[in-house]
């Protein structure tokens, strides 16, 4: 740890300090608020210097001294937080410096103190605080130009204020057409550009569903049952529990940043002509757009939108409830049954276990699968580790615990968050779209041709 001695208070040493933060490079500079020694103050003074001030406003949640060095810890875990200059270090409390002392051993973070101590008496009685904190490892750098080379240079390249408004292209509305017609159709009923743009969301959808089928199913489906007589063609096979798990995270993952219902809905015509490609049947709601769930009722976790999450939710639990809702686009009810260990070690899935809360006893169907967005895997990691950090916490234990309970507390999160959910505007009962997926082994020869594809569909619904 370095403690840097600015025995005569130069402007130019703050001003340095300033200028050498750098949040999105794991950099900050915190100044404590004056006039107080709460431990609390000054943890809300490192998440203000991260850019999550949404706190300060008066109807903001209130954390206490525990959770918001809780959350302090693990911001800086998820983030990348690398190096914390704290200012006015001359006037911090044992137990401050207990609290910055437990901070930079739980992160690894290099700290660096800035501290006006002009007499040695000043510098004595500062040096026994971080003694009594368990601070002993400090290197002193005294003098103003030593002060301001220990700093270094300022930060270049910085963004102000937060990322710019979010754009796609607008497809217009899409025929109600099976995958055999839904081409065919959007060519005929769309102008050149619509139909380029619509095209390019059918083709995304198809190649990402060749490359899962590639990568994830045996080359040799499964081997029919024998059928009586001859000529007659063998029963299509359901996937099995684990591959209809699998096919739910893929169509997840297909969806989840989706900025429309429209651009969600060529994506899947794509991805079911891929696995028609394949002698695969891929059978999905007919009428996605009265649907919910990835793609449908969620939000694309954006910069901008991970941008206003951040700032207004300091609470990691608070931050990731609302992510959830958006990448989600389920209904309360169901994500309030997230566990901990839900979550898998990457970050990437959530998988809530429904069937095994509701119907107890009976053998486990298929688990709701969630494609977590990378930048929301932050958000997630960090809500994770703040409930383990938890007294008395372990993984079967509810993620988002008091987030969406009372509904006063629950509105008051979603005006915190500042941002529109759909899936609270748009509520829908039932299962989520890619939920009700089925898909079939259909055991051809050759993939079937356009004109038998309704029959089947038709005999599997």
């Amino acid at each position: 740890m370095r403690l840097l001695l600015d025995g005569d208070d130069d402007h130019a040493v703050h001003r340095a300090a300033y200028q050498w933060a750098d949040p999105a490079r794991g950099r900050i500079t915190v100044d404590p608020t004056p006039h107080t020694t709460s431990p609390a103050y000054l943890a809300l003074d490192v998440l203000r210097a991260m850019g999550r001030d949404g706190f300060s406003h008066p109807d903001a949640e209130r954390m206490s001294t525990d959770p918001a060095w809780r959350a302090v810890t693990c911001w800086t875990l998820a983030c990348g937080l690398d190096e914390v200059i704290v200012l006015r270090a001359h006037r911090l409390t044992t137990e401050r410096l207990r609290r910055l002392a437990a901070w930079r051993a739980d992160t690894g973070i290099r700290l660096t103190l800035l501290a006006h101590t002009p007499e040695q008496a000043d510098f004595q009685r500062l040096l026994e605080h971080l003694t009594a904190a368990g601070l002993v490892d400090v290197v002193t750098v005294r003098g103003t130009a030593a002060v301001l080379e220990a700093i270094g240079p300022a930060a270049t390249g910085r963004r102000a204020g937060p990322p710019p408004r979010d754009h796609a292209y607008r497809l217009p509305t899409l025929p109600r057409s099976s995958v055999a017609a839904f081409r065919a159709d959007c060519w005929r009923r769309q102008n050149t550009t619509d139909f380029a743009h619509t095209d390019g969301q059918y083709r995304a959808g198809y190649a990402a569903a060749r490359t899962w089928l590639a990568r994830t199913l045996p080359l040799q489906p499964p081997r029919p049952e024998v059928t009586e007589g001859a000529g007659h063609p063998a029963e299509p096979t359901l996937f099995t529990l684990q591959e209809t798990e699998a096919l739910r995270l893929f169509l997840a993952r297909l969806t989840v940043s989706s900025p429309s219902v429209q651009h969600t809905v060529a994506r899947v015509r794509g991805a079911q002509a891929g696995f028609l490609a394949r002698s695969l049947l891929l059978n999905v709601p007919d009428d996605l757009t009265s649907c919910a769930g990835p793609g449908l009722t969620t939000v694309p976790l954006t910069p901008r939108v991970v941008h206003t999450i951040t700032v207004r939710l300091p609470n990691p639990l608070r931050a990731a409830a609302i992510a959830a809702l958006l990448f989600t686009g389920t209904a309360t009810s169901l994500l309030s049954m997230t566990q901990i260990g839900s979550v898998d070690e990457d970050g990437t899935t959530v998988a809530i276990d429904r069937d095994s809360r509701i119907n107890i006893g009976e053998p486990p169907g298929p688990r709701h699968l969630y494609a977590i967005p990378p930048r929301a895997r932050p958000l997630l990691r960090a809500a994770v580790d703040f409930r383990r950090r938890t007294p008395r916490t372990a993984d079967n234990h509810g993620l988002f615990a008091n987030c969406f309970g009372t509904t006063p507390r629950f509105e008051a999160l979603v005006a915190d968050a500042g941002l529109p959910v759909p899936s609270l505007v748009h509520p829908h009962e039932g299962d989520d779209w890619h939920t009700a997926a089925r898909c079939w082994y259909l055991h051809t020869p050759q993939p079937p041709t356009p004109d038998v594809l309704p029959r089947l569909v038709e005999s599997r619904t």
